[in-house]
């Protein structure tokens, strides 16, 4: 794709028609692109009702000068297991598209939001990524306006400029200068990689005499269009096609996936699918209160030391979950970790008959990891539960809350070289969870979804199978209400 300048797009007189300027918009889900679009044109040209499926152009005459406005689909946003929990206020999206409070996956009836590009023949002079200042822009968001405007061509970010959505939602006395300052490196970067052109755009305004937000913007693009010597982005039609037949080719694929698997589970039929978790890890990291997220609810008593082990289940995302919560151990030493609750850690495991499908190793995101507290989490995993319990074993990673917009992944190699081997012992399972709201975390079904994974890959060895010794003691410390349960081979997650 290369930037080339003509006459009728510099206002030559010769031109018998008006000069164009063509404008690309693009943005991530409830960003605010079509209510963007509609100010610009000055008329309900989109239906801000339906969720944008296809790419669509509106034309208008603004100060003598035609303006041809593209409307298209919201990129994708990559699955993250870390956004918030809370659900979006539909108050807060006055300013932004307020139409999609929750935008489902794009189906084989849609389209890229790129393919716009070829709808402003022979190319946009702009690009506005539309950015909402009511929602988080992180490192997810990011890496999409990334992928977008790679899929575009080189040289994109030099004809792209910022919109700001919903700045009526911003503080009282705070500019937008500020909100860019304060949000974050993720949003900053995007201000840059635009050359810091930027624009603020309240959609509620749009209707108001004294609204100079249109004009200024198409000042802005105009300015732009200058430092650029005229030229334009032109599209290369072929190498759009191409990337649009691609996408489509994997989202068919995933399609047909998901229906194979929908089909294996109405053949399968029967009672939910379940599996069985003993959670375990050092005294004070959150243990009960992870059993609490996972089963929603407040099942377990958190806040204070575990004494006993207690059994508790519940239905979780079309799954029948069985947790075994169980005293902690000591940080620094086996020998140092009473008897009693070294047979305590075994009975639990008995208590989930035949056997755990996962040890979850509950650590804490604000502990640090060294080679003795490693050595003693192994130790107490192979000691209670043989060689073979690293099969089963998953660090889960409590107080994600304390993570705020830092990726686990990051956290992992900041932790250095013991917390690595701790998860190398461990097949690289984990997962980060907020326990700090039961019931709230979304992250749950995809925890649920990588110890089925981690089950799988173990085969025939789907659990730990219970060992004898683990039941020679008496049981005189376990709770009243742990009675062995039954057999549970009939279950299909075994």
């Amino acid at each position: 794709m290369a930037a080339v300048s003509s006459a009728s797009d510099t206002g030559d007189p010769r031109s018998r028609q008006p000069p164009e300027r063509r404008l690309l918009i693009l943005g991530g889900p409830q960003s605010g692109k079509t209510s963007t679009a509609n100010s610009i044109l000055g008329d309900e040209v989109f239906d801000v009702a339906t969720e944008t499926t296809h790419s669509n152009v509106g034309q208008t005459e603004i100060y003598g000068r035609r303006v041809t406005v593209v409307d298209t689909p919201p990129w994708a946003i990559p699955s993250d297991p870390a956004v918030e929990n809370t659900e979006p206020d539909p108050e807060e999206n006055a300013g932004a598209e307020s139409e999609n409070p929750a935008l489902p996956p794009q189906s084989l009836d849609s389209e890229g939001p790129c393919m716009g590009a070829i709808l402003c023949p022979p190319g946009p002079h702009a690009i506005l990524l539309v950015v909402s200042v009511t929602q988080p822009f992180t490192e997810t968001e990011k890496r999409a306006a990334d992928e977008q405007l790679g899929a575009l061509g080189g040289g994109t970010w030099r004809y792209s400029m910022v919109v700001f959505t919903g700045v009526d939602k911003l503080p009282k006395g705070v500019f937008i200068e500020e909100h860019i300052a304060n949000t974050g490196e993720a949003l900053q970067w995007l201000v840059e990689r635009c050359g810091s052109r930027y624009h603020a755009f309240d959609n509620t305004r749009k209707e108001t005499e004294d609204n100079t937000q249109v004009p200024e913007l198409m000042e802005k693009v105009e300015e732009m269009i200058t430092d650029n010597q005229g030229w334009y982005f032109e599209v290369n039609e072929l190498i759009l096609l191409e990337e649009e037949q691609a996408r489509r080719a994997l989202e068919e694929e995933t399609m047909r996936m998901e229906e194979h698997a929908r089909q294996r589970d109405q053949m399968i039929g029967g009672p939910p699918r379940e599996l069985r978790l003993l959670l375990l890890g050092w005294k004070g990291v959150g243990k009960s209160s992870v059993g609490n997220s996972i089963l929603g609810r407040r099942y377990f008593e958190s806040g204070q030391e575990t004494e006993l082990c207690l059994r508790r289940q519940a239905l979780v995302s079309g799954r029948r979950i069985t947790i075994v919560d169980t005293p902690g151990w000591d940080w620094f030493s086996v020998r140092r970790t009473p008897k009693r609750i070294r047979q305590e850690s075994q009975r639990g495991a008995a208590l989930l008959r035949p056997g755990p499908h996962t040890l979850l190793l509950v650590l804490p995101v604000v502990s640090s990891l060294t080679a003795r507290k490693r050595r003693t989490l192994l130790s107490h995993i192979e000691t209670l539960f043989g060689d073979n319990a690293c099969l089963h074993t998953m660090v889960l990673f409590s107080c994600g809350d304390w993570l705020g917009r830092t990726p686990i992944e990051e956290h992992i190699l900041r932790g250095g070289r013991e917390l690595q081997r701790l998860l190398e012992f461990c097949g690289n399972y984990y997962h980060v969870l907020d326990s700090k709201i039961p019931g709230k975390d979304r992250s749950v079904s995809v925890l649920l979804d990588k110890m089925e994974e981690m089950i799988r890959e173990n085969g025939d060895k789907a659990f730990l199978p219970i060992q004898t010794e683990w039941l020679s003691e008496e049981s005189s410390y376990s709770s009243d209400n742990t009675e062995p349960e039954d057999d549970c081979r009939g279950c299909q997650v075994q």
